[in-house]
């Protein structure tokens, strides 16, 4: 008998203190609540997106290397040239358009000094398709050539690719055929071949 009495006071002291030790384990696994201006604070914050709209006037130099043909075979010759180039393009999304103005000085001797291309300058209207920081483009041009026994005017194709280093500056490569007939009055026709890198400042 007693030792049912005693089991009873146990059991019963036991339900009594359940509520408080389930109140201290709650108290204990409850974790701290985060508040939300402290998670979007820890966020890092957007990366600004760069620049990747072709619009603008540019200008800028380019240095390479030109190759003459003659029909002949006696005008030919190559060498390294150097120029400054400005022009507009407009970004109209995918298509890019633009006129460009260039000039590349020469200075080559062909047929042993007998004639020396000194200057081509070009005219040249572009095509191209936005890929973001590059962009790719074909050329037309009017091309004149002033040399030693006259000046004379031909025409030039080609194609190119521009990289956005910055907002600001780009870096690019560009490849133009251009083809002279009759060149001067001399009954030759000229083919020069031109590679040029380039590099431009745009605002």
């Amino acid at each position: 008998m007693k030792l049912f009495q005693a089991t009873a006071l146990a059991v019963a002291a036991t339900w009594a203190a359940m509520p408080a030790l389930a109140g201290g384990l709650a108290e204990a696994f409850n974790e701290p609540s985060v508040a939300p201006a402290a998670v979007v604070a820890a966020a890092p914050a957007a990366a600004a997106a760069p620049n990747r709209n072709w619009s603008g006037f540019y200008f800028g130099a380019q240095f390479g290397t030109v190759d003459i043909v003659a029909s002949d075979k006696s005008f030919n010759g190559d060498k390294s040239t150097n120029g400054l180039f400005a022009g507009y393009r407009a970004d109209l999304g995918k298509v890019v358009v633009g006129i460009e103005g260039n000039s590349d000085k020469i200075d080559l001797d062909l047929n042993g000094g007998a004639v020396t291309v000194n200057n081509v300058k070009r005219l040249k209207l572009i095509g191209g398709y936005d890929l973001g920081p590059v962009l790719l483009y074909g050329t037309v041009a009017a091309v004149r050539a002033e040399s030693t026994i006259g000046n004379d005017d031909g025409y030039a194709m080609g194609v190119g690719v521009d990289y956005a280093l910055t907002r600001r500056i780009t870096l690019g490569a560009e490849i133009l055929e251009h083809r002279f007939e009759n060149f001067s009055g001399s009954g030759i026709d000229l083919d020069a071949t031109t590679v040029n890198a380039r590099i431009a400042f745009r605002f």
